[in-house]
């Protein structure tokens, strides 16, 4: 029987997976946002995925898929799970204590930037509500390594966005709400970069003033409310598009 705490964490992970399809941050199949649940009976560590093979449009509270650390099922679901995702998300849950939520992304922005050298600028309005808040990692291959595990976890430290270089872009966070509103400073920040360096170098911002943009960041404040109305607005959007994904 599912408790009431796994099926309010279902149908906000199932919101999230369609409104990631509204913004169009969507890789066909694959990518993946992940929810811990409560641990199990026997102390297990046990979180939702997606179904893969499914699109984000598709995905549903009902067909997300429970499993542990090993990516073993436990809802009894007949729904594979891509082994590049338990691997990466399993070692954040597993490892980062607040890592309640994780998102990965493959957006073109995202991927750009985490193709070139220099990676994030601290050059616009959004990269600089990040200042000291982005991690980097590097690229290893295909995720489906659980040795990795270990370096992730160095290199994220305790920042909450991460870009993977040669890879895409990744946010963790004490809330899905609040991972949400990481990931997306991150997205506009790439998004706004990628614009300014198809015209030209970009104007540098002085540690001093990004220090206060992180400071003021509003969706960053709370630990449990941060990135909140944002979310709600968007699954708003999303229950007038197709409120099925509650089912």
């Amino acid at each position: 029987m599912t408790s009431t705490d796994e099926r309010a964490a279902r149908i906000q992970l199932a919101a999230c997976y369609r409104i990631f399809a509204m913004l169009g941050w969507t890789e066909l199949i694959y990518n993946h946002i992940t929810v811990r649940l409560a641990d199990g009976a026997d102390g297990s560590k046990q979180f939702l995925i997606n179904p893969f093979g499914l699109h984000y449009s598709e995905v549903t509270a009902s067909n997300l898929v429970k499993i542990d650390l090993q990516g073993r099922v436990l809802d009894g679901s007949a729904h594979p799970v891509n082994p590049a995702g338990f691997t990466v998300h399993a070692a954040i849950h597993d490892g980062l204590p607040g890592a309640h939520c994780v998102m990965h992304t493959h957006t073109d922005s995202g991927m750009a930037v985490a193709c070139v050298e220099g990676g994030l600028q601290q050059s616009n309005f959004y990269s600089a509500q990040l200042h000291g808040r982005v991690a980097y990692h590097d690229f290893e291959g295909i995720t489906v390594h659980a040795d990795e595990g270990p370096r992730l976890l160095r290199s994220i430290g305790d920042k909450p966005a991460v870009i993977l270089r040669n890879h895409g872009l990744l946010a963790w966070g004490r809330t899905l709400p609040q991972t949400f509103a990481v990931l997306w400073t991150l997205q506009r920040a790439c998004d706004i970069q990628r614009a300014t360096l198809s015209m030209g170098t970009g104007l540098m911002i002085s540690d001093a003033v990004a220090r206060g943009c992180a400071r003021d960041a509003l969706q960053f404040h709370s630990p449990e409310t941060g990135g909140q109305d944002m979310f709600d607005a968007l699954v708003r959007q999303v229950d007038r598009i197709d409120p099925g994904y509650r089912d």
